[in-house]
């Protein structure tokens, strides 16, 4: 009769703790991929439509009911009002700012600045006017072919 060795009870229950803690670290590190992360608002969230309400010409009163109280208060210029909001949904890697400014000239709206704003499109190629009577008109000079 021919007999395998047998693990010993101890060698036994020291390779059933090795396995367990392998299989838990395996998948802690498969389950860390799936954990939720919340979104993280910081600052004043501005409602689109709000903005586009703001007008020069309100005074500080009105834009404060429209817009709320600046959470960053302007220690140096009291004519500016800083409105700041960052949020990072997820794991995204780059967290979306936006920044609404709005100056003042004596206690109304002068001017507003926003870092959302959509660039200016550019100006399309004018063309040329027409020639005034005063100058002459230019004559285009004459086409040549390049035929053989």
């Amino acid at each position: 009769m021919r007999h395998e060795p047998l693990l010993e009870n101890g060698s036994r229950q020291r390779a059933l703790n090795l396995f367990r803690a392998i299989a838990l670290s395996g998948a802690m590190l498969l389950a860390g991929g799936c954990l939720y992360h919340m979104p993280i608002q910081q600052g004043n969230f501005l409602d689109p439509g709000q903005v586009e309400q703001l007008q020069t010409g309100m005074t500080r009163s009105q834009v404060r009911f429209l817009l709320g109280t600046p959470m960053v208060p302007s220690g140096f210029d009291q004519d500016r009002w800083d409105y700041y909001y960052y949020v990072k949904v997820g794991r995204t890697w780059k967290p979306e700012t936006k920044r609404l400014s709005v100056w003042f000239k004596d206690d109304k709206v002068d001017h507003v600045e926003r870092s959302d704003a959509p660039a200016p499109a550019a100006s399309p190629v004018a063309e040329p006017a027409a020639a005034s009577p005063a100058e002459p008109a230019a004559t285009p000079a004459p086409a040549t072919s390049a035929t053989p």
